[in-house]
């Protein structure tokens, strides 16, 4: 029996997560946190009996306490909340499937308790992956991939792990993306975008957040900086190729020449059970790819000067420090005033320029100061743009 811990279980990647829980007999849940859902939180609980669980406000603790006081549930809120699930004794491996920021601390706290990370939470290793990864050595546990490009290329390199040559024989990532719905406009056409339109995703059922960066290709570049911290590579070893079917989730191209790919059909199940059950595969029920009916799989270059959000990213990762913080926060908040019809789509890439352009980089941050730099972030967009109505 493998127990786990989730952090974010009422999202995308949590109920996803669940459904592979439901699809096995020998996962069990001993810890879940959402953010503000009671309702679904309250009947992931009754469905799989953890011993613990957590909200972020502490109105939303007393009101689940109530609808679940005839179950033995002890439920926490707040970061100190995230933490206590973070670190639930029971658990070998922390999903860390919860949006923004707010996943780096208690990650960390997994870490020192020696737990084994699915990471599924971007943020992180975007902007503390110079603290995450040496600790988790440190400590012996592993970071299993959960995003389907980063699991892909994580399948791609068992064979040479399992011969002895670790990375060493890596020449170059080639990390796939969809190009998103607005693949092939231009930017004037950007400019006109509306929510409704930048959520529908070709190809795959994310979160509102994580569709938007899609859209914007700001979600390729937060990958382009994961796989570095993630295989020990540099941003001139990761090669953004659009492959707008979402067949091939990515590949590795290695010393001799060869390339490896992995490839299925957009089911974000596929990576999450294999880091849940890491070295070993699992029957997965679901649609499998017929390469006859697909009969053909095609290959685009991204287009950068676009799709700022890529373009932005490199310069963020090149830069380093605290620079990643500012690309993330200002994306997040951006992405935030868009999806409630603040500001129009290309004015994310102007609010990540912005704060990008008047941010002094802080070398080697400590976590204090990443989350003061994201604070400052926020503060800033507030001042150059109120919320009451964004305009460039």
């Amino acid at each position: 029996m493998k127990t786990i811990a989730i952090l974010g279980s009422t999202g995308s990647i949590g109920t996803q997560t669940l459904d592979v829980v439901r699809a096995n007999g020998d996962i069990r849940v001993a810890a879940v946190s959402a953010g503000k859902n009671v309702s679904l939180l309250e009947r992931q609980i009754r469905e799989f009996h953890p011993e613990l669980a957590c909200v972020w406000e502490e109105r939303d603790a007393r009101l689940l306490r109530e609808r679940v006081a005839d179950l033995p549930v002890k439920v926490v809120y707040g970061m100190e909340g995230l933490k206590e699930v973070a670190i639930c004794e029971e658990a070998q491996i922390l999903v860390t499937a919860i949006v923004g920021m707010i996943g780096i601390v208690p990650t960390i706290e997994a870490i020192k308790a020696g737990k084994d990370i699915a990471l599924a939470n971007k943020e992180t290793l975007v902007t503390a992956g110079h603290l995450i990864m040496p600790l988790a050595k440190q400590c012996g546990v592993k970071i299993l991939p959960v995003d389907s490009e980063h699991s892909a290329i994580f399948q791609c390199l068992n064979g040479e792990r399992e011969c002895g040559q670790d990375h060493g024989s890596l020449h170059k990532i080639l990390l796939t993306a969809s190009g998103g719905p607005f693949r092939g406009k231009s930017y004037e056409e950007l400019k006109k975008v509306r929510v409704e339109d930048a959520l529908k995703h070709p190809n795959w059922s994310m979160g509102q957040k994580i569709t938007i960066d899609s859209a914007t290709m700001v979600n390729k570049g937060l990958e382009v900086m994961e796989a570095c911290w993630l295989f020990d590579v540099t941003p001139d070893q990761i090669q953004v190729v659009v492959q707008p079917q979402s067949i091939i989730h990515s590949m590795v191209q290695f010393v001799d020449g060869s390339v490896i790919a992995q490839l299925g059909t957009p089911d974000m199940r596929l990576p999450i059970q294999y880091a849940l059950y890491y070295p070993r595969r699992r029957y997965l029920a679901g649609e499998r790819l017929d390469f006859a009916k697909i009969g053909s799989i095609t290959f685009e270059n991204p287009d950068p000067e676009t799709f700022l959000g890529l373009k932005y990213a490199f310069e963020a990762f090149a830069a380093g420090g605290s620079m990643t913080t500012v690309f993330n926060a200002a994306n997040e908040r951006a992405v935030s005033l868009f999806l409630h019809g603040r500001i129009g789509f290309t004015q994310i890439y102007d609010i990540i320029r912005y704060c990008m352009d008047h941010h002094s980089t802080i070398q080697n941050p400590d976590v204090a100061q990443i989350l003061d730099t994201e604070k400052r972030v926020y503060e800033m967009i507030e001042t150059k743009w109120p919320q009451s109505g964004i305009r460039s």
